[in-house]
């Protein structure tokens, strides 16, 4: 996967793209990033990429001229994604966007190369999202300084999907946003840790038992953290579950 970040703040970046799984994904090549100082793009002599809005209001914008540039720069034209030239799809980090969930961020996993642009200050000219079908992603119900640390945030959801950038295939699949629950407490040596105690389970060596523990504290705890999230899984997976499992989920909807 190809991941291009637009950016006034390309200093932010390196740490996590250079870091962890992230990082030695791309020495392998299984990823690759290029960001881009939209500064390097625009006519103003002292680098200027922002100006007074239209019309009033608080703050600056960020200018048209020297984003535009530097999708050019990328090789992107005004009207490509529209008419479905490319293969790139255009992404701007916004609280008014589409919120990032376990969906959209699969469906991006699958995206051979990703454009994000970070607005800054006020935003953008509208002309740069209209021009170039940007799609407006948000990370959630507030606002930042910028759209930086949320591309961040984007690009480590979706990096870690790409087959061959996890350690093992199965590791995401038995988190919590997989199943649609929360997921269930995890304990590691030592058994015992200044009087706390490991839940006896899980040092039982029963495999059957230890998945339905297992089933049934995301349950619980999806149940009192993110009720809304339980209602979703029981009407797409509750007629699925086997016998035992459908018992459990049972009893804790009758505790509710």
């Amino acid at each position: 996967m190809k991941i291009d970040i637009l950016t006034l703040f390309p200093e932010m970046f390196p740490a996590v793209l250079q870091a962890g799984v992230i990082g030695r994904a791309a020495e392998k090549g299984l990823l690759e990033f290029r960001v881009t100082d939209i500064r390097d793009h625009t006519e103003d002599k002292h680098r200027k990429a922002d100006d007074y809005p239209f019309g009033g209001g608080a703050g600056q914008l960020m200018t048209a001229q020297p984003v535009f540039a530097a999708l050019r720069a990328i090789g992107l034209e005004a009207g490509d994604a529209a008419a479905g030239a490319g293969a790139a799809r255009l992404l701007y980090m916004s609280p008014r966007g589409k919120v990032l969930d376990q969906a959209l961020t699969e469906e991006l996993s699958r995206e051979a190369r990703l454009v994000l642009l970070c607005g800054h200050y006020e935003g953008v000219d509208q002309r740069v999202l209209d021009a170039f079908a940007f799609e407006e992603v948000s990370i959630g119900d507030y606002i930042l300084t910028g759209g930086e640390i949320p591309a961040m945030a984007l690009v480590d959801a979706v990096c870690r999907l790409v087959p061959g950038v996890l350690g093992s295939e199965d590791s995401h699949r038995e988190e919590s946003i997989y199943s649609g629950l929360l997921e269930y407490p995890q304990y590691t040596r030592p058994a015992s840790f200044e009087g706390l105690d490991t839940p006896e389970v899980l040092l039982s060596g029963d495999h059957k038992k230890i998945e339905l523990w297992n089933f049934e504290q995301a349950l619980m705890l999806t149940a009192v953290r993110r009720p809304e999230m339980l209602d979703a899984w029981v009407a797409v997976h509750f007629d699925g579950l086997d016998k035992q499992k459908k018992k459990l989920a049972e009893a804790v909807l009758r505790e509710l």
